[in-house]
């Protein structure tokens, strides 16, 4: 196949590992875009590539066939919008927006266009979370009850500067950059949520962000779940089921995972592959662009965990358990 010409927006740290796994995924990185003059060509002489002197020109560049988006949260929807309105097929970190409009906005704008909009949510990829998926399908934990999913690192004890410290573009703390997968992993595992209740605070307060956030959620096919997050604590990275025949875990961020039936007093450590789950994403954006097929996380997934960050945002700071319905009539 093909390679697919893409062009970076948003050179960070993200945009730096995109970059850098877009060639081992069929894609071909042809030209790169920031604010800064400096930074853009630093990071075009890093990859080999040529920097564009603006959005505009890199838009309307006709090598360019597709955008990989990773730049602050609050920007998503109009990145998207003005790349589909360009005819360019959009690769956009998660989440792929703050709220339901913007989301539905994007959407509608990619829709139009007839453009691929893939959200990088990677880590249901993980071969762990696929076992889960399987065993759901298959019936293997009986009645699902409970799940719980928790991402959490201590790099929030070295505040970052810049856009990724602060709560207008990360609210509800953790939850923005790292929650938000696990929202993903539940919406993928059980189906869409219908309920949610959050709290989100400061309990030492060495940076802007909120230190730590939970949220319990009520799904429509009858679980209820925990979705927890902390940016001071020992790493976590967690998803679970329980059910009445089984239950089982994805732990280690894909790692480990572990087994135990109804009756066996200990889980048990079971086989599992581990994926670069990165390139597995754009490996499948490229084949998306080149054959027109849809992405695994398109828009109506990204759509979807959008829906509950912005009800654990609007529980957190009402003290009230938020109707997800109604969140996702915004718009």
């Amino acid at each position: 196949m093909e390679s697919v010409k893409v062009a970076s927006i948003g050179l960070g740290w993200w945009g730096g590992t995109l970059a850098e796994k877009a060639g081992e995924a069929g894609l071909e990185l042809v030209s790169v875009f920031a604010r800064s003059r400096e930074q853009r060509d630093e990071f075009a002489a890093a990859h080999g590539t040529r920097p564009a002197s603006s959005l505009d020109e890199l838009l309307g560049d006709p090598a360019v066939e597709a955008v990989l988006i990773a730049t602050p949260h609050s920007t998503h929807a109009d990145l998207v919008v003005e790349a589909a309105s360009a005819g360019k097929h959009v690769f956009v970190d998660k989440p792929l927006t703050l709220v339901v409009a913007e989301a539905k906005r994007a959407i509608k704008a990619a829709d139009e266009a007839g453009v691929v909009l893939q959200v990088g949510h990677n880590r249901r990829r993980q071969p762990a979370n696929r076992r889960l998926k399987q065993m759901t399908d298959a019936g293997e934990f009986g009645v699902i009850h409970y799940a719980e999913a928790n991402l959490s690192n201590p790099r929030g004890l070295n505040p970052r500067t810049g856009w990724r410290g602060d709560p207008a573009e990360s609210p509800a703390g953790g939850m923005t950059g790292l929650g938000v997968h696990m929202a993903d992993n539940l919406n993928y595992l059980l189906g869409p949520a219908a309920r949610v209740s959050a709290f989100s605070k400061q309990v030492i307060g060495v940076s802007n962000l909120d230190d730590v956030t939970v949220a319990s959620l009520e799904f429509s096919s009858g679980p209820v779940a925990f979705i927890g997050t902390s940016v001071v604590i020992p790493d976590i990275a967690r998803t679970a089921l329980w059910g009445t025949e089984a239950a089982a875990w994805n732990e280690m961020d894909g790692e480990r995972f572990f087994l135990q039936r109804t009756g066996e007093k200990e889980r048990t450590t079971q086989p599992v592959d581990v994926l670069d789950t990165v390139s597995d994403e754009l490996e499948e954006f490229a084949v998306n662009v080149r054959t027109g097929s849809a992405p695994e996380t398109g828009g109506a997934e990204g759509l979807e965990a959008v829906v509950v960050l912005e009800g654990i945002v609007e529980s957190a700071a009402t003290g009230r358990v938020v109707d997800l319905d109604e969140v996702r009539s915004r718009g």
